[in-house]
């Protein structure tokens, strides 16, 4: 008897998983809507919060105060392993 049960099983599989997923899906979906929080926290948009940045930065506020672009560190010392590291 079990055989002829897998065998119809086995046969008729596209048949059985469409409705098992949805029904499993349904219920996961259900319960992540009981079981979570959905709020999410209000931030402003990058491009404001960008423009905020440049106004407030106080080195746009003299054009004849400009830093050099040179990095100012030791290139090769920037992740040293603790092995190499002089003390």
């Amino acid at each position: 008897m079990w055989p002829l049960i897998m065998h119809f099983l086995r046969t008729n599989a596209p048949y059985f998983t469409l409705p098992v997923a949805a029904v499993v899906g349904v219920i996961g979906y259900n319960l992540e809507g009981w079981l979570s929080d959905r709020y999410t926290p209000y931030t402003k948009p990058v491009q404001d919060q960008r423009l905020e940045r440049l106004t407030d930065d106080l080195t746009l506020s003299d054009p004849t105060n400009v830093q050099k672009l040179k990095y100012k560190e030791n290139v090769l010392g920037k992740n040293v392993s603790p092995s190499l590291q002089s003390n």
